[in-house]
């Protein structure tokens, strides 16, 4: 083959190799997929999402089990809107890991892209000088003095230096075959989320339909709930702050509880000599923290229970961040003894357990219960507010504020 239709194809070779290739791996990729953020975040970003996913996704197997014992109407429609809530939960909790596992993939796709390109750049030099040479007139080769010299000498560099672009022509190949694989799994990744986020919207439909269902059954019982609203309004209205407001709420459920407690009236004995003597009042048996205890959201922990709050007091609860919209449930079971907004707070609910324990849960954006509905561990209260996504989570027994990480459930 002569000189210059060998050089013209071995540049034809080197420019299709490593540009053309090139384009069409990056013709692959979704620009929308190129997600900026730390690898380090990305990951403790997705391990946190795939904890969260796990635990709601137990949680939600073992109140759908509760679901199908239920024999109760309203028993189970509160049941069934906790399973749903907590698969709501769990799907949240694996688009976060979606997402974090696309940014992942989006720091490698860059970190690849940036070392095809440095090797790519001398073979793209050397295509390019081979380009110019075969340009030259072979007639006017052939009149320079030397030029026949100049040609062996030619042909016996490019025997040398072949071996050298071989090698570097299959290590570009080799990012190439990275670069189209990494760009398929971060397709099937998107799509992935795609299917998650689907699912999410088709949970919180039937989670619209549960709530509309419990709405019907709560119209029956329609008095008690307009007397339990305004006993929230009144108490809204006395307590100058919010710790004034939990402490009323827990005052009044314990006062509830104790005239449930008390036994009724008694009978005059047939025979007074026969009688004995009992006590009215029974002591309570010592006090336990709630059954199960959940927190109410999937999201961070950024303030610990008893930490510097900023307001020159050390915090009474603990703060969760979640993403705008995040399915908020019930700690645990108990009676909505306030629910509604609260300056400063946004929209807030106050849930009275058993034992005198109550639970405060504010930074709702919307609000799915009333005051005086009684709910299950992991009854939906609402969503969390899009501003700030910020959630505090108060748990308190007679009146003082206690740790509610300390009293979580093994879920």
């Amino acid at each position: 083959m002569p000189a210059p239709r060998f050089l013209t194809a071995l540049a034809l070779a080197f420019a299709a190799m490593c540009g053309t290739g090139a384009v069409v791996a990056q013709s692959r990729l979704d620009p929308a997929l190129r997600a900026s953020g730390n690898p380090d975040e990305a990951r403790s970003a997705l391990a946190r999402a795939v904890r969260d996913g796990k635990r709601a996704k137990y949680r939600a197997e073992q109140l759908e089990e509760d679901a199908r014992r239920a024999t109760e109407r309203a028993e189970r429609t509160a049941a069934q809107a906790a399973a749903v809530a907590a698969r709501i939960q769990e799907t949240e909790a694996w688009i976060a890991a979606r997402q974090a596992q696309l940014r992942l993939m989006a720091a490698r796709r860059r970190s690849l892209d940036a070392r095809l390109a440095e090797r790519q750049e001398p073979l793209i030099r050397l295509a390019a000088a081979l380009q110019r040479l075969s340009r030259r007139p072979p007639a006017l080769g052939l009149l320079r003095p030397g030029s026949v010299r100049d040609a062996v000498y030619l042909r016996a560099l490019l025997a040398t230096m072949l071996p050298e672009v071989e090698v570097r022509t299959a290590e570009l190949r080799s990012e190439l075959g990275r670069i189209r694989k990494l760009s398929d799994e971060q397709a099937a990744a998107a799509q992935s989320l795609a299917r998650e986020e689907t699912r999410l919207r088709q949970r919180q439909e039937r989670l619209a339909r549960i709530e509309a269902e419990q709405r019907l059954d709560l119209r029956r019982v329609a008095g008690i709930a307009s007397r339990e609203s305004e006993r929230a309004l009144a108490l809204a209205e006395r307590a100058r702050d919010l710790e004034e407001l939990v402490a009323v709420a827990g005052r009044q459920g314990r006062l509830i509880a104790e005239l449930e407690a008390l036994p009724g009236p008694l009978m005059r004995p047939l025979c007074p000599e026969e009688s004995q003597v009992v006590d009215a009042l029974r002591p309570s048996p010592t006090p336990r923290g709630p059954a199960s205890y959940i927190l109410p959201v999937a999201g961070r922990l950024v303030m610990g229970f008893d930490a510097s709050s900023g307001a020159g007091r050390p915090s009474r609860g603990i703060v969760l961040v979640a993403h705008g919209g995040a399915q908020v449930v019930a700690p645990a079971g108990g009676r909505v003894a306030f629910a509604g907004p609260y300056s400063g707070y946004g929209r807030i609910a106050i849930i009275e357990h058993e034992g005198g324990w109550t639970s405060l849960v504010t930074g709702l954006g919307r609000l799915d219960v009333e005051p005086g509905e009684r709910v299950v561990g992991g009854s939906p209260l609402g969503v969390v507010e899009s501003s700030d996504g910020k959630v505090i989570v108060e748990l308190r027994h007679g009146g003082e504020p206690v740790n509610p990480l300390r009293y979580l459930g093994g879920v």
